[in-house]
């Protein structure tokens, strides 16, 4: 969402402001990484999935705990394929 700063008489030309999402964790393999970010709002949650850095892959939830736990799913059948966790 892209504010603007003049008309609230700050003085900026133009503000972004940026959503805010929590990784809970990321895995490598073969100088690859894929991350796992869980962002939550009123309406629920919301866990996206990034392959080195790109957005593959996102689904809503009701709430964070349930999108947490999609997450930890994907985490293991990735661990099964030879991924290995790094922070």
């Amino acid at each position: 969402m892209i504010r603007d700063g003049r008309s609230q008489g700050l003085g900026l030309a133009r503000s972004v402001v940026t959503e805010l999402a929590e990784r809970i964790w990321r895995v490598r393999k073969n100088h690859t990484w894929i991350d796992a970010q869980v962002r939550a709002d009123t309406a629920g949650a919301e866990v996206r999935f990034y392959y080195d850095g790109a957005l593959v892959f996102a689904q809503r939830w009701p709430t964070r705990a349930e999108a947490i736990h999609c997450a930890n799913g994907h985490l293991r059948e990735l661990q099964r394929a030879g991924w290995v966790t790094h922070w």
